[in-house]
């Protein structure tokens, strides 16, 4: 069976551990699925007779309302994933540009139709940082940028100023850029980061984004992009196979935008526990790099934490198999405070066998 390539993966975890299992391989907000959110794709279910709305009018409604956008500007998919991988079908770019380190979907998706992917590798010397060097590697041959704000695995940000020129450069050079933003609802001041006000400006501009990691809804899959380019757009949703979003996950989405305390109360619980597993790792002689999200990049000599952990029954993501990196880097999910006792414990126990 091919070997997976992200966290997440509790079900093999449950076939070689009985008891609880422990998961700060995948980023999901630790409070769970809001109730409001359950009740609400419980009640969908009801309705599951027929078929989802191909358009998902009333969720892009909400979502217009709620981001200040217009309707024909948002496209929803099953997942951020499912968008990813639409908009490599229907740009059939030639040649794409993204990050080493980064989320591997970008080049899975980009393989598909045959592009070439040129990696800008992220320095270690300077803390897996994007610097102004990268504008340099923004040649009119290329067809797509892929970037990630705020990065997985590193959690690292890419400074205002910087973002801004890569938009505009890639603008004067028609290359089309795909930002990432599912992560960017962790940040502090996620408006500092946020292209949103710059779509109207920039056709060539899709922000990426998703109910997966903030609203824990990762199982019920809804994603959405954000674009002025309606054209464009109109031929990603043809790059779809139909009813692509359930009548539950419609739903969900719908009462999650609703959910304004929880994002506040996720918010500062994000805040204050992202603060106290940095100090643990540190504490534990961790070297642990950018982590501004719901998640701690961090790089230690101790071999094979994955498999020691596993057998406590938790869950830990080595980024080994991140392009630039190697086994002794790992990712660590931002969770609750007794969870993240649990691990740096756990870790403390490891470290010094």
């Amino acid at each position: 069976m091919e070997k997976l390539v992200h966290g997440g993966d509790i079900y093999a975890a449950r076939q070689e551990y009985a008891g609880e299992i422990l998961d700060f391989s995948a980023n999901i907000n630790p409070l769970g699925v809001p109730k409001g959110v359950l009740l609400a794709a419980r009640e969908a279910v009801g309705e599951c007779a027929h078929y989802p709305d191909p358009l998902c009018r009333e969720l892009r409604e909400a979502l217009s309302q709620a981001l200040g956008v217009p309707e024909d500007w948002i496209l929803c998919g099953n997942g951020a994933a499912d968008l990813i991988f639409r908009l490599a079908l229907a740009v059939r770019p030639k040649r794409a540009l993204t990050l080493a380190p980064t989320f591997a979907e970008y080049a899975q998706a980009l393989s598909l139709v045959d592009c070439q992917v040129r990696f800008h590798p992220l320095r270690r010397e300077e803390g897996f940082v994007l610097t102004s060097s990268f504008l340099e590697k923004l040649t009119s041959d290329l067809d797509l940028v892929v970037l990630c704000n705020p990065n997985n695995p590193t959690g690292e940000v890419i400074a205002p100023k910087l973002l801004e020129e890569i938009v505009g450069t890639c603008a004067k050079r028609g290359i089309t850029l795909l930002l990432d933003e599912c992560f960017v609802d962790f940040l502090d001041e996620p408006e500092r980061h946020t292209l949103l006000e710059k779509l109207r400006e920039y056709p060539g501009l899709l922000l990426l984004r998703a109910f997966t990691k903030l609203y824990a809804m990762a199982g019920l899959r809804l994603g959405y992009t954000l674009c002025s380019d309606t054209a464009l757009l109109e031929k990603m949703s043809r790059c779809a196979q139909p009813w692509s979003v359930s009548i539950p996950a419609q739903a969900a989405g719908m009462a999650a935008l609703r959910e304004r305390e929880y994002v506040a109360r996720s918010r500062a619980l994000i805040r204050e526990e992202r603060a106290f597993l940095k100090e643990g790792l540190q504490a534990l002689g961790c070297e642990v790099f950018g982590s501004k999200a719901n998640f701690v990049f961090f790089q230690t000599p101790c071999p094979d934490l994955c498999g020691r952990l596993r057998k406590r029954g938790i869950l830990l993501r080595g980024c080994g198999n991140y392009p630039g990196l190697d086994d002794s880097y790992y990712r660590a999910a931002v969770r609750t405070r007794e969870e993240n006792e649990r691990l740096l414990a756990a870790l403390r126990e490891e470290m010094r066998l």
